[in-house]
C-alpha cells in the first residue's frame, strides 16, 4: 500500500524537508525557496502588506530580545572577570577615538583594524568612555549592541530556512541565555562584532528576489565579517553555496561572479591599505602584513592535543563543556543529522569545519573561537528537531504497521532527546546563570586601580594588563609610563624607553595572564621575579596584585626590607608601652588589636617616631585602620581621634595638619586629611 503524505504549499515555511521523508520511507517534494530556486516575476507585495507580514515576528522578537537583554545585562560588567583581550581591543579603540591613531601601540597587523574601528565608532557615536569607571565597561557596551544586533539576524535567518516562529524562539534563547553563550557575549572579543556581518551575510545569501544586489551586498558583509576577524574567512564559503543553492537559474552566472569579484575587493582594500603604508612585505625595522599572516598562521605556539589533559585546547574545551555540556553536546547530534538534511546542510558542515578545527592536532585554537560556533549551534538544535517532528506527523499509512514503525523510529528518539536536553539543562543552566548574575569578579581591579590613582606617583613607571592602561592614561599617567606587560619584550619602541630592561619599571601590576605569562619574555619575567608584594586584591587566580619593583634586586631588596623590619622591631614595643599614646581599636590583618600590632614592629617607623613625639607633648588616641589591599602589609596610616583626653577640635586638626605638613622631607607624609572621625595621616610606601 502506498504512503499517504501531506503536502505543503510550496514554499511554506512548515514544509517537509525530502530528506527525512526519504529516511521515513516516502516520496520527496523540492521545497522552494531559499532551498531551492525561486525565479517567480509575480506581483511584489506592498509596503503595508509588508509590514502587515512583518508584525508577528515582531511581537514575537521584542520579548526575546528583552529577555536576552535583561540576562546578558545584569552583571555585564561584573561577570566574567575582565582579560587582557578585553583591555587590549577597548584600548585600541580608545586609541582611535581619543589619540587620532589606529592602536596605543605599533599596529603590526595581528588582527585587522576593523572591528576595534566599529567599537570606537559606537563609543564615539555615544560617549561611552565617559560614562564608565573602567574602560573595558565601554566596551562590554558595545558586545551587548552586537549581540542584540546577531539576535535579530539569527531569528530572520531561521525564518529564512523555513521554520516557524516557535524554532525561531527556541534558537534565538539558546543563543542569547545559555550560559556558555552568556560567557561569551560579554567579553570583548571581535569575533562578537564579526558574528553580527557574517549573520546578515547569510541572511541576504537566502533572499530570493533582487538577487544582484542581496549577494553583492552578502559578500560584501563577509568582507566585513572577515576585516573584523580573519578567522571568520573560514565561514565565507559556506555564504557562496548558500548563494549557489538559492540563486536563480537564469541570473546565477552573473549574480555570483558579482559577488564573487565584491569579496575579492573588499580583500583587496586591506591589501592596499598595507602598500600604501610601505608595510606588505618584511622590511628593515618594520612592520608588514606578511609577517603578521605569518605569525597568525605559522608562527604560534599550538594548542596541543584534545587527547592531552595538559594542552591548552583541553583547558579550553574544559571551560566550554563545564559551562553549557548540555548545549554543547546537542549541538554535536544535530550538527551531525543536520549535514543529511538540505535545509540545514551549509550551516552543519560550517559548523562541522569549525569543530574540525579544535579537533584537528596541532594546531592553534584562539578561546573564542566558540563565538563562531555559538548561532550555528542555537540554528540546528531547533531546526533539526523540529525537522524530525514534522517529518514524524506528516508519514502516515493507515493500516500499514510498517509505516506507523517508520514514523515511531523517527519520533521517538527525537522526543526522548528533546526531553533529555530539557530535564538537564534546566537545573544546568539555573546554577550557571546564577553565578554570572550575582557575584562580582571585576572589583579587584577597580580596588587596584583605585589604590594605584592614590599612592603611585604619576611619574613612576608601570608594567600592566591592558585592561588598566586606558584607566591608568585617564587618571593622569603618561602613556609612555603605563606599559602594556606584552610589549615590554616585543616593541622596539618601548623596548628603547628602558635602556634598564626591567629596572627601569617603578611597579609592575600582576594578574592571572601575567602570572602565568611565557618566560620567555625575560622583561616581564624578571620584574615579576625581582618585586615585593605591596598590596593585593581579590584571591586565587582572580586576584590582582601589585608588587614594587626592586631595582637593586630581589636579594638585596630581602636584606633592606630586613633590616627595615628589625628597626619597626625596635621602634614599635616603646611606642606601645609609652603612657601618653593611647592605641585603640583593632588592627587590620591578623595582629589582633592595635597595640599588638605595634609591637609586633608591624607600624611604619617614620609614622612610629611622629605618635612619639606628639605624645612627649601630651595624651593622644590613635587607631590604625585598613589600607584596602595591604591588611597584612606594614601599618603605615594613623587616625588620630583625641588629644588631651578630648576629641579633636578643628583648630586641634588644622594645628596638627600643619604639624605633620612641617615634618622633614624623609618623615612628612604622604597626605593628611580631616575626617569625621579625627585627622588621618598616610606614610608613602617607601621613604624618599
Amino acid at each position: 500500500m502506498a504512503l499517504l503524505i501531506e503536502h505543503p504549499t510550496p514554499g511554506a515555511p512548515d514544509e517537509t524537508p525530502t530528506e527525512l521523508l526519504q529516511l521515513a520511507g516516502g516520496p520527496t517534494t523540492t521545497p522552494r525557496g531559499s532551498d531551492g530556486s525561486d525565479d517567480s516575476d509575480g506581483p511584489r507585495p506592498t509596503r503595508r502588506e509588508r509590514l502587515r507580514a512583518i508584525l508577528p515576528d515582531a511581537l514575537w522578537l521584542a520579548p526575546l530580545l528583552a529577555i536576552g537583554g535583561v540576562v546578558n545585562g545584569i552583571g555585564l560588567f561584573r561577570v566574567p572577570q575582565f582579560i587582557d583581550d578585553e583591555g587590549t581591543y577597548t584600548a585600541q579603540a580608545y586609541a582611535v577615538e581619543r589619540l587620532g591613531e589606529l592602536t596605543h601601540y605599533t599596529y603590526w597587523y595581528d588582527h585587522p583594524p576593523l572591528g576595534w574601528l566599529q567599537m570606537a565608532g559606537w563609543t564615539n557615536l555615544t560617549g561611552a568612555f565617559d560614562r564608565y569607571p573602567s574602560a573595558v565597561m565601554a566596551g562590554r557596551e558595545t558586545m551587548m549592541v552586537a549581540l542584540l544586533a546577531a539576535t535579530v539576524l539569527l531569528w530572520t535567518l531561521v525564518r529564512r530556512i523555513g521554520a516557524p516562529r516557535i524554532v525561531a524562539a527556541v534558537a534565538v534563547l539558546l543563543f542569547t541565555v545559555s550560559p556558555l553563550a552568556v560567557q561569551f557575549h560579554r567579553t570583548v572579543y571581535l569575533d562578537n562584532i564579526a558574528v553580527v556581518w557574517i549573520l546578515l551575510a547569510f541572511v541576504l545569501a537566502t533572499a530570493r528576489h533582487r538577487q544582484l544586489g542581496a549577494f553583492v551586498a552578502a559578500a560584501v558583509a563577509a568582507g566585513i565579517a572577515v576585516l573584523t576577524k580573519e578567522t571568520f574567512l573560514l565561514m565565507v564559503p559556506f555564504v557562496f553555496w548558500v548563494m549557489v543553492r538559492g540563486a536563480a537559474p537564469t541570473t546565477r552566472r552573473y549574480t555570483l561572479t558579482a559577488a564573487g569579484a565584491v569579496l575579492t575587493l573588499t580583500g583587496i582594500g586591506y591589501l592596499l591599505f598595507a602598500l600604501l603604508k610601505g608595510e606588505l612585505v618584511p622590511g628593515m625595522n618594520r612592520v608588514s602584513l606578511w609577517d603578521g599572516i605569518a605569525f597568525q598562521l605559522l608562527d604560534r605556539d599550538p594548542s596541543g592535543s584534545l587527547t592531552d589533559a595538559d594542552s591548552l585546547v583541553r583547558a579550553t574545551t574544559d571551560v566550554w563543556v563545564d559551562l553549557d555540556p548540555v548545549f554543547l553536546v546537542t549541538g554535536g547530534l544535530t550538527m551531525v543529522v543536520g549535514l543529511f538534511l538540505r535545509r540545514t546542510r551549509p550551516y552543519a558542515a560550517a559548523l562541522a569545519l569549525l569543530v574540525l578545527m579544535v579537533v584537528r592536532p596541532g594546531g592553534y585554537v584562539p578561546v573564542p573561537h566558540m563565538i563562531g560556533m555559538l548561532p550555528l549551534m542555537a540554528l540546528l538544535v531547533p531546526v533539526v528537531v523540529w525537522t524530525a517532528l514534522r517529518t514524524a506527523r506528516r508519514v502516515r499509512a493507515p493500516g500499514t504497521r510498517a509505516a506507523r514503525t517508520r514514523s515511531a523510529a523517527v519520533l521517538v528518539p527525537t522526543a526522548a532527546l528533546a526531553a533529555a536536553g530539557l530535564a538537564l539543562a534546566v537545573p544546568q543552566w539555573s546554577s550557571q546563570l546564577r553565578g554570572q548574575l550575582i557575584p562580582d569578579f571585576n572589583q579587584p581591579f577597580a580596588q587596584a586601580q583605585e589604590w594605584v590613582e592614590q599612592n603611585v606617583p604619576t611619574d613612576y613607571r608601570l608594567l600592566v594588563d591592558d585592561v588598566m592602561w586606558v584607566d591608568l592614561v585617564e587618571a593622569g599617567f603618561p602613556r609612555e609610563n603605563v606599559v602594556w606587560y606584552y610589549k615590554a619584550d616585543t616593541d622596539p619602541a618601548v623596548i628603547a624607553q628602558s635602556p634598564n630592561g626591567w629596572q627601569d619599571s617603578d611597579y609592575v601590576i600582576t594578574t592571572d595572564s601575567m602570572r602565568t605569562f611565557p618566560s620567555e619574555f625575560p622583561r616581564v619575567r624578571q620584574a615579576i621575579d625581582n618585586s615585593t608584594l605591596v598590596a593585593s586584591f581579590g584571591e586565587g587566580d582572580r586576584a590582582v596584585e601589585v608588587r614594587r619593583v626592586r631595582a637593586e634586586g630581589i636579594d638585596a631588596a630581602s636584606a633592606n626590607d630586613g633590616a627595615a623590619s628589625e628597626r619597626r622591631a625596635l621602634l614599635g614595643p616603646q611606642l606601645s608601652t609609652n603612657p601618653n599614646v593611647v592605641l585603640d581599636g583593632v588592627a587590620p590583618g591578623d595582629s589582633g588589636s592595635a597595640d599588638d600590632a605595634v609591637s609586633s614592629g608591624r607600624l611604619d617607623d617614620r609614622l612610629a617616631v611622629a605618635l612619639a613625639q606628639l605624645g612627649a607633648a601630651g595624651p593622644i588616641t590613635v587607631e590604625l585602620p585598613a589600607v584596602v589591599g595591604e591588611e597584612d602589609g606594614v601599618l603605615r596610616t594613623a587616625l588620630i581621634t583625641q588629644r588631651d583626653g578630648a576629641a579633636l577640635t578643628t583648630d586641634a586638626e588644622i594645628e596638627l595638619a600643619d604639624w605633620f605638613t612641617n615634618q622633614n622631607p624623609g618623615f612628612a607624609p604622604q597626605s593628611v586629611t580631616t575626617t569625621d572621625e579625627g585627622l588621618l595621616v598616610t606614610y608613602s610606601l617607601t621613604t624618599p
